[in-house]
């Protein structure tokens, strides 16, 4: 039985940082594993233009504590007034590596997202020609779909047509949810990706509302059936290189998840890579790791692996329950239901 594993330094390809206070209680939760992560826009007010991004990313560096390695890659949150030249810019300088599309009232802080997708496909159009992609939280927002089928009415109503109208356009699926979106996934061309987070391979809808609701699972796009919590473990563990991490961690201070309308998302930074070790050998597939965490998604955004490692020991830890913060509140660690088999043991920078 493999006692020790070393992989390529990790990426995050989805990742909440917040601002202010926030940031900089939990950025060294990712910044101790990870080298890099896509960082979501949607602050208040959103990161929309290259400039502000900029601003952004110079925060970020501001609060990683000394001697931590982390190279944030930013975003641009769309809207219907995006500047397709400076997307185009933003893209040229380097700063930005991706356009976030939010359907308006998706998630959380999404009210300045997409509402008429004709409006966009300027902007979209010239993404393809630059080969920017485009990462998609997606779910249509209409009242009358119900929340479980959301993520499969997007495909077929707006992901689709989209892919279809501009078939040069790279797009990665975020946070997928269900086995509709991995064979979505598999069905297409090599312009197409999907991030699978941490806690969409540990729980199901069971695990939100059986013997009571448990807030700090609750996550947008929510957790579906157990048949597709099973068709994620078997898509992230498969070595299909279309699939690769995006931990979607979401902090938020337990009085505004603990409340009569508690906010969506799990914050996992802190024991991601304990939890996916656990996961893969439970399918067999330890030797898939590396390629899911490190290899996969910087293939995808045409860029280099990380030099450094990770190492992992088998040997269970105990990861702290919570993160204390000075903007409200602490934020609780994602409590996978049982306790990881392994742990990080080193990481090298190079």
């Amino acid at each position: 039985m493999t006692q020790s594993l070393t992989i390529r330094r990790p990426d995050d390809w989805h990742l909440h940082l917040r601002d202010g206070e926030m940031l900089r209680a939990v950025l060294p939760e990712t910044a101790r594993h990870f080298a890099r992560a896509i960082i979501m826009p949607n602050l208040v007010p959103p990161v929309v233009t290259g400039s502000q991004a900029g601003a952004y990313r110079d925060r970020i560096l501001a609060a990683l504590p000394e001697g931590m390695s982390f190279e944030p890659l930013m975003t641009l949150y769309l809207t219907e007034d995006t500047d397709p030249e400076d997307v185009a810019a933003a893209a040229a300088s380097g700063l930005v590596k991706a356009v976030k599309l939010y359907p308006a009232g998706a998630t959380t802080n999404s009210a300045s997202g997409v509402t008429d997708f004709r409006k966009v496909v300027p902007v979209l159009e010239r993404m393809a020609e630059i080969g920017l992609p485009l990462c998609t939280h997606g779910e249509v927002t209409n009242p009358e779909i119900d929340i479980f089928d959301r993520e499969a009415v997007f495909i077929d109503t707006v992901l689709d047509p989209l892919r279809r109208e501009i078939p040069q356009l790279r797009v990665v699926m975020e946070h997928i949810t269900t086995s509709d979106a991995a064979d979505y996934v598999r069905s297409a061309n090599a312009g197409l990706g999907a991030t699978i987070t941490t806690h969409h391979l540990v729980i199901n809808r069971n695990h939100i509302l059986v013997g009571g609701i448990k807030p700090h699972y609750y996550c947008l796009p929510v957790a579906k059936r157990a048949t597709h919590q099973q068709a994620l473990r078997k898509a992230a563990t498969s070595g299909d290189p279309r699939f690769f991490l995006g931990t979607d961690s979401a902090p938020h201070v337990d009085p505004a998840k603990e409340c009569g309308c508690g906010c969506a998302g799990c914050f996992t930074a802190t024991n991601t890579m304990a939890i996916l070790a656990h996961v893969f050998e439970e399918e067999g597939a330890l030797d898939k790791l590396e390629g899911f965490t490190s290899l996969n998604g910087p293939a995808f955004y045409r860029l280099a692996p990380n030099p450094g490692t990770l190492t992992l020991e088998r040997s269970p830890i105990d990861y702290p329950a919570k993160i204390e913060t000075q903007a409200g509140g602490p934020v609780t660690v994602f409590d996978p239901g049982f306790t990881p088999a392994w742990h990080v043991s080193a990481v090298s920078a190079d």
